[in-house]
C-alpha cells in the first residue's frame, strides 16, 4: 500500500508549470474581444 501522507511530503511541483505561468503572464495574448475587433476593422 502507498503511504499517501509520505508521498505528499515528497511532492514538488514541476518547474515547467512555473515557467509556463510566467511566460503566459508576460505575453500580450489576444482574447476573443481583440480578435473580433480586428475582424470588424478589416471589414470596414
Amino acid at each position: 500500500m502507498l503511504d499517501y501522507e509520505k508521498e505528499l511530503k515528497k511532492f514538488k511541483p514541476s518547474l515547467e508549470v512555473e515557467d509556463i505561468e510566467d511566460a503566459v503572464y508576460q505575453e500580450d495574448l489576444s482574447d476573443m474581444k481583440d480578435l473580433l475587433k480586428q475582424v470588424m476593422e478589416q471589414t470596414k
